[in-house]
C-alpha cells in the first residue's frame, strides 16, 4: 500500500505517519507546507516528504500519483483564527480540500480519510452529540470542515471516490504545539504550569470537553483506511465522555504536583458550551473502542511536555550562556 498524510508534519498526521510505517512493505508520503507543521515531529521516520500547499493542484496532482489511501489532515485548526481571518481559512480548509478530493479523483485514489471536527454541532443542548443531528456550525472554521463533509459526500456519490469522514473532539497527545497563539488547551495550560505563569481560562471554566488522546484517532483512521462499510460515512471519534477545563487543570496540577490559580477572561466567541461524543457508529464500522484513557492519556501527555520543554530551556540556558 502507498499512504499519502496531507499536514503529516503536523500534531495528528505525524502520529498517523508514526503508526503507518510500523507495518512492513507499505510506502508512506508526507505533503506538508510547514506552515504549522515540523520536521522535528517526523525526525527519522521512513517517509517521503514533499514541502508543498494544499491549495497548489498540481503540486497535489504529482505527489498523489500511484497513492492507494490519502488521510487528509491538512487544516489551519482554531476557531478563534477562523473568525480572525474567514478568507483564509475557506481557502486552506474548504478550497484546499476540494483540490485534495479533485487530485484523488484524477488519480484514482482508491479512499481518502477527512479529518473532520466536532465543532460541526455547534452549541447543540442535547448530548451525547450523534452523526444524525443537523449540524449548525459557530465559526467559520467549523462552516469549512462542513463543507469538507459534503465535498466528500459529493465526491463518493458523483465519481465513486471512496471518502470517510471522522469528526474529531478535543485531541490532545505529545506533539502538540503550545507555541502558538492559536494552541489547544492542553498544551496551553501545560506551557503556562511549567513555565510559572497563570492559566488562562475564557468563561467560568465549567465548560466540558470529550478530551480524546491523540492515540486513539490514529487506531480511527488506521481502521478507516480498510474497513468495508466505511466509505460514505460520517463517524465521531472520542470517547464518548466529558470533562471540565477546571477538571482538567486539576488534573493536570495533581500530574505535576503544583497548585495554580487560574486567570479567568471573557468567553470566546464561536466556542461550544458543552461537547460530548456519541461513538456507536465508528464502534459498528470501524471496530472502534477507545484504548487510551483520558487519564492516562493526560500521563503521557504531560511526561511529554515535561521531558521536551525542559531540553528546550536547557538549549536556551545554553546559548544564553554562549552568548550566540
Amino acid at each position: 500500500m502507498h499512504y499519502l498524510i496531507t499536514g503529516g508534519a503536523g500534531f495528528i498526521g505525524s502520529h498517523i505517519a508514526q503508526q503507518l510505517v510500523k507495518k512492513n512493505g507499505d510506502e508512506v508520503t508526507i505533503l506538508d507546507n510547514f506552515s504549522t507543521g515540523k520536521y522535528e515531529n517526523i525526525k527519522g521516520l521512513p517517509v517521503s516528504v514533499i514541502e508543498a500547499d494544499i491549495r497548489d493542484l498540481e503540486a497535489l496532482e504529482e505527489a498523489i500519483k500511484g497513492v492507494d489511501v490519502v488521510f487528509h489532515q491538512a487544516a489551519l485548526c482554531s476557531v478563534e483564527r477562523s473568525i480572525q481571518n474567514p478568507i483564509l481559512s475557506h481557502e486552506v480548509n474548504a478550497t484546499g480540500t476540494l483540490k485534495v478530493l479533485e487530485a484523488c479523483r484524477r488519480n484514482q485514489v482508491r479512499r481518502l480519510v477527512f479529518a473532520s471536527s466536532s465543532s460541526v454541532y455547534g452549541d447543540t443542548e442535547i448530548l451525547p452529540k450523534h452523526e444524525k443531528m443537523t449540524p449548525s456550525p459557530l465559526s467559520p472554521y467549523a462552516i469549512t470542515k462542513l463543507m469538507g463533509e459534503y465535498y466528500c459526500r459529493n465526491f463518493w456519490e458523483n465519481y465513486g471516490l471512496e471518502t470517510v469522514v471522522l469528526r474529531y473532539f478535543n485531541v490532545f497527545g505529545p506533539r502538540q504545539d503550545p507555541d502558538s497563539e492559536y494552541a489547544a488547551v492542553i498544551p496551553k495550560f501545560l506551557d503556562a504550569l511549567l513555565n510559572g505563569k497563570a492559566p488562562r481560562i475564557y468563561g467560568d471554566g465549567l465548560q466540558t470537553r470529550d478530551f480524546t488522546y491523540v492515540g486513539n484517532v490514529v487506531q480511527a483512521n488506521i481502521a478507516a483506511a480498510s474497513a468495508f462499510f466505511a466509505p460514505g460515512e460520517i463517524m465521531n471519534v472520542a470517547c464518548g465522555d466529558r470533562w471540565s477545563l477546571l477538571h482538567l487543570l486539576n488534573c493536570l496540577e495533581q500530574e505535576l504536583g503544583m497548585d495554580v490559580a487560574p486567570e479567568f477572561l471573557e468567553p470566546r466567541s464561536g466556542d461550544v458550551r458543552h461537547s460530548q461524543a456519541a461513538i456507536e457508529v465508528a464502534e459498528t464500522i470501524l471496530g472502534y473502542s477507545p484504548q487510551v484513557s483520558f487519564e492516562d492519556g493526560l500521563k503521557e501527555t504531560v511526561a511529554w511536555y515535561v521531558k521536551t520543554l525542559g531540553q528546550q530551556s536547557g538549549e536556551k540556558e545554553l546559548k544564553q550562556a554562549s552568548g550566540s
